[in-house]
Order: C-alpha cells, then sequence, then structure tokens
C-alpha cells in the first residue's frame, strides 16, 4: 500500500521526529541568526553552511549565527520543519541541487512554493572513490564490473535524486545496464557515504570532493574520475567524458528563506549573504575546501533554480528515477 501523506500530516509528522526548533524572533538574541542545515553533519552542505556563517559574524552581519541540522530525504525533511515554523527575517537554510532530486523523485508535499531563493554560494564537481585497498585500480576496472556483474557493485552516495545518483544512472544506461539492477545505496549525505566507503560497506562511492578530499590526500581513498567537464586541478583523474560518457554534472549549494517573509525582508537577507561572501573568511573556506564560487543572488537564482529543475526532472524521467 502507497502512503500519500498530506501536507499538514508531513509537516506534523517531520516535527515529532525531530523536534522543535523555535524560529520566533523574541527568541532569539540580538543580531543574531540561524541557519538550518537539511543534512548529516560533515557533508557539503553541513561544510558550506558553517563556512557562511563563519563569515556572516566575520563580516559583523550577525554577532552569532546558531545551526541546526536535520537530515533525511535529500534535505526535505529539514526543508519541512523549516517551512512549518513562523518565518524569521534572520533565518536561512541551505539548498541545493540535492534537495531539488530530492523534491522531484518524492514528490513530499512541501516544496519550491514554500521557500525564497536568496542566493546561490558555490558550485562544486562530485568525484567517485574508492578505498585505498580497492581491487579496482581505475574507473574502467569498475564499469566493466557494472557492466558484467551489475547486482554485485555496490554505489554509495548521496539521497535518491542526489546527482551522484542520477551520475551512476545515466552511467547504467551508456552501459546497457538496467536501472532496476544497479545496487546503488542512498546515504543522508557525503559525510555517510564517506564513512561507508573507507569501512568497505560499499565498494565505490561518490560525492562532493570537498567531501573526500581530506582522505584522498591522506591516502585512504583513491579518487578515480570526476564530472567535470575537465580535469580538477590537483585531483590527476580523468572526467567521465574523457571516458567517453557524455556525463557532466555539478552541485550548486546555495541558501533560502521562508516564503512568508516580504520583500524588503529577502533583500535584507540577499545584502547579508553578499557582503559575507566578499570577506577574507569566505574567501579562505572556499579556497580551502577547493569550491567555485558561483554567486547569484534573488531573482536571478529563482530564474536559475527553476532551470535546473526542469532539466533535472527531465533526466531523472528518462532515467527512471522520478
Amino acid at each position: 500500500m502507497t502512503f500519500n501523506p498530506s501536507r499538514s500530516e508531513f509537516l506534523r509528522a517531520s516535527l515529532a521526529c525531530a523536534g522543535l526548533w523555535t524560529f520566533g524572533v523574541n527568541a532569539k538574541p540580538a543580531n543574531s541568526m540561524r541557519l538550518l542545515i537539511p543534512a548529516s553533519p560533515g557533508g557539503g552542505w553541513d561544510l558550506t553552511g558553517r563556512a557562511l556563517g563563519q563569515a556572516l559574524v566575520a563580516s559583523g552581519q550577525a554577532g552569532r549565527v546558531d545551526f541546526e541540522t536535520r537530515s533525511g530525504a535529500a534535505g526535505t525533511i529539514g526543508l519541512s520543519q523549516f517551512v512549518s515554523r513562523k518565518p524569521d527575517p534572520d533565518a536561512l537554510m541551505m539548498m541545493g541541487s540535492v534537495m531539488l532530486g530530492g523534491i522531484i523523485s518524492g514528490r513530499p508535499p512541501v516544496g519550491l512554493q514554500d521557500i525564497k531563493p536568496v542566493a546561490r554560494l558555490t558550485t562544486e564537481h562530485n568525484v567517485y572513490v574508492v578505498p585505498a585497498n580497492s581491487p579496482f585500480n581505475s574507473m574502467e576496472d569498475v564499469l566493466r564490473r557494472f557492466r558484467s556483474d551489475p547486482d554485485a557493485l555496490r554505489w554509495g552516495g548521496g539521497s535518491r535524486g542526489a546527482t551522484e545518483h542520477i551520475a551512476t544512472a545515466m552511467l547504467a544506461k551508456a552501459l546497457g545496464v538496467r536501472i532496476e539492477a544497479v545496487n546503488y545505496v542512498p546515504f543522508r549525505g557525503g559525510g555517510e557515504a564517506h564513512a561507508a566507503v573507507i569501512n568497505g560497506v560499499v565498494d565505490i562511492a561518490g560525492s562532493g570532493l570537498s567531501e573526500f578530499s581530506a582522505s584522498i590526500r591522506s591516502g585512504q581513498l583513491r579518487a578515480l574520475a570526476v564530472t567535470s567537464e575537465q580535469r580538477i586541478v590537483g585531483l590527476n583523474v580523468p572526467t567521465l567524458k574523457e571516458l567517453g560518457y557524455s556525463i557532466v554534472l555539478n552541485n550548486w549549494r546555495g541558501v533560502c528563506a521562508h516564503a512568508g517573509l516580504g520583500a524588503a525582508q529577502i533583500q535584507s537577507l540577499i545584502d547579508r549573504v553578499h557582503l559575507a561572501t566578499q570577506s577574507v573568511q569566505w574567501k579562505l573556506q572556499v579556497q580551502t575546501h577547493g569550491w567555485t564560487e558561483a554567486f547569484l543572488q534573488g531573482a536571478s537564482f529563482a530564474d536559475y533554480i527553476q532551470r535546473d529543475y526542469a532539466k533535472l526532472e527531465a533526466v531523472m524521467k528518462e532515467m527512471g528515477l522520478a
């Protein structure tokens, strides 16, 4: 039996599972901000959100930033909690292409209509990695096994509909592997996927480079391929395009606000985030994590989201993921 909860049931269940987070202005110290990160700690949303919080404080746009992580369902559990609360002119939520995939594949009763885009911050391409002791020495080795025995190969990554899930489905189609045969193990974020591949829970994992970079440098993980247009500087591995697969995907990240805020309140948040991204603190974080700055604000960001949503939806329907 398929259970399709109503919007109110979905919101109540999410709040009951995760607990309440009071959003009222009176509950916050003066000049404080709140940032909801709808993913598990250690992943790309978490890293980006905390970097932004530090930059907001360093640039004088907030006296403090309080963080909350609420993972699950490609960010839509956090989304449901965010939109169920009273609109707060000092509150932001992380979002990105993964959340769009979650909305498309899961069809939750909350969606893009419930938020107001504030700013796109960064883009990042995905990398496929294996443990240091893996028998796979190259992406070609992985794909040969994938073609011959797809059920035996365990792929790890973010939630269903994440960019690495889409890329894996696209590889399957290119190799003539049935989508139903793909043994994809979804995790609540890159941090969990990172732990899973290191511990051998999965054979290969995909996620943003920043989530794996420290373990690649230390030798715990070996990078095999990237989803970028060109090779990533400092990471001498081929692109999927080089290997003969026209798969180029990026994973953008940004912040949004509650749809109940007024235009002046949204513009204030845009201005604060923009000033934060001009700070030395932010620039250092971008460099440290290897992100690509991709600032886009307000209406331009909203238009970008709609275009990206349409593109992802078409790909996911073609791949049988929506």
